[in-house]
């Protein structure tokens, strides 16, 4: 008999078997799952049509439709952006205490002399509602009587790219999903011609740490459900658009023909990321038009581009890669109904030269911020959007010369939007600032709060893989109800 024959007949009894067998065991083990009174489909299972998410129906009343993470990437200091210490003050250059800090993990400073600093900027009291802010932010100052101040954040990872793995899926251990993608795979998208999971980034400011595209990946969820990186400037998705001398027709005939192979392809075998393929080829033909019609600014008004500190941007077609003008590109996008967009600016890694650091990386995202936050509320879309505000961790209130070092044991962040209680101030550190010590908030507190907004129990929405049920929140986490309005 023919060796090659014989090779061939041999692989495919062993994969129609496999299949038989396989099938039957994937009914068992991980065709559903079942777990607090909610059904869990497997990531195979997801349809086409990811419009609709898997929670359906909602677990309960949904507060919010889409969220923007405005991630402040290498650790802002909480000590000169959103926690007011004057006792630290008072101590800045002695000793640090040395009951805060006996036993417990720090970065750089590990083993060195621990000395007091002070907070290198000035804090006001702002607004109706008295929230202390930093000097460095005059136009959050002017909204303060629209965000909530979380001041007990804790995280576990101390590093910064471990911990930005871990603000994004809970686990400090790559390979899980991005919050980004969990909340698009439960929801689905509300926009049929952009990716319902959308990323920006800027710099400036400071010490500019890298950013891994794994922190928006979706994890063990089907590819579709990443996030979709757009540039800040230029062309906002490569070689989206056509070659030369390929029409929108040529184009549109040469992807049905694919579509046809591919699920022709799918009828004789089970590759979960097939239908990723055929869904992403179409969005990639429906984003030709979507993207640069997202992208062109040209017909904001005078009034928007100012409130955002873009007035250089009049008359354009695109931004020029600032968090300011991403800030207004968001906007746009949740006009659309991307359900999830990130912001990260990178330059908040300020180990020296904290005080003039945070002033110039504030000064970079503080009107971008806070005018995003008006013009949601001016276009009736704040009252459906979540915005959260805030880095991966904070810095020490002990002095690496004349900056911080890094710090998970307490930190600061800012929310807005449907669902959140404004003009308040929740949770606090002790008097020096060290660690959350009132009314503490995890990462994983965070993430079933983001999912309760939502109106997902995060404690019932699970995913089957490799023998466990998995979750966002691990097995941890608990909805902070006392900053919900």
């Amino acid at each position: 008999m023919n060796p090659t024959y014989f090779d061939a007949a041999r692989r495919c009894f062993l994969t129609r078997t496999g299949l038989s067998l396989g099938s039957a065991a994937l009914v068992v083990l991980g065709g559903q799952s079942v777990r607090g009174g909610a059904i869990s489909p497997s990531p195979s299972d997801r349809s086409a049509d990811h419009s609709r998410g898997v929670v359906q129906p909602l677990h309960h009343r949904q507060r919010v439709k889409r969220v923007i993470h405005l991630c402040m990437a290498g650790g802002p200091s909480h000590l000169e952006t959103l926690d007011y210490k004057p006792k630290l003050a008072e101590l800045h250059g002695q000793p640090m205490p040395e009951s805060f800090t006996k036993g417990q993990q720090i970065a750089q400073l590990q083993g060195k002399e621990l000395r007091c600093l002070g907070p290198q900027i000035e804090f006001n009291q702002c607004g109706q509602s008295g929230q202390m802010i930093s000097a460095a932010f005059p136009h959050l100052q002017e909204i303060a009587d629209e965000i909530c101040i979380v001041r007990s954040l804790q995280t576990e990872q101390i590093n910064h790219d471990p911990a930005h793995t871990f603000m994004n899926t809970g686990s400090g251990i790559p390979g899980r999903p991005s919050m980004g993608s969990w909340v698009l795979y439960g929801l689905g998208s509300d926009c049929e011609d952009l990716p319902g999971f959308v990323v920006l980034v800027s710099v400036g400011g400071g010490q500019d740490q890298p950013i891994a595209s794994r922190q928006w990946h979706s994890g063990f969820l089907p590819s579709r459900f990443q996030g979709v990186q757009f540039q800040s400037a230029g062309d906002p998705v490569l070689y989206v658009g056509n070659p030369a001398g390929i029409s929108t027709a040529a184009q549109r005939a040469f992807l049905d023909s694919l579509g046809q192979l591919n699920r022709l392809g799918g009828q004789h075998g089970s590759d979960p990321e097939l239908q990723t393929r055929i869904s992403q080829y179409e969005m990639a033909f429906r984003m030709q038009t979507s993207v640069p019609d997202l992208m062109d600014i040209s017909g904001e008004p005078d009034h928007v581009l100012s409130q955002y500190g873009v007035d250089h941007l009049k008359g354009t077609r695109g931004g020029d890669g600032s968090f300011a003008s991403n800030c207004l590109l968001a906007r746009r996008m949740a006009e659309r109904g991307v359900r999830f967009i990130q912001l990260y600016h990178r330059g908040w890694d300020h180990h020296g030269g904290v005080g003039a650091g945070v002033k110039r990386t504030a000064g970079m995202v503080d009107r971008g911020a806070a005018a995003l936050v008006r013009d949601l509320k001016q276009r009736g879309l704040l009252e459906d959007t979540l915005i959260v505000w805030g880095g991966e961790f904070g810095r020490t209130p002990m002095a690496q010369g004349d900056g911080r070092d890094h710090h998970i044991k307490g930190f600061s962040m800012w929310l807005a939007g449907g669902g959140i209680r404004p003009g308040t101030t929740y949770g606090a550190t002790d008097e020096l600032g060290y660690a959350a010590a009132e009314n503490k908030v995890h990462v994983h507190d965070l993430h079933a709060t983001m999912l309760h907004l939502l109106g997902i129990d995060h404690l019932r929405f699970t995913v089957p893989f490799q023998g466990r049920e998995y979750r966002l929140t691990d097995i941890h986490g608990k909805v902070v109800t006392d900053i919900l309005g």
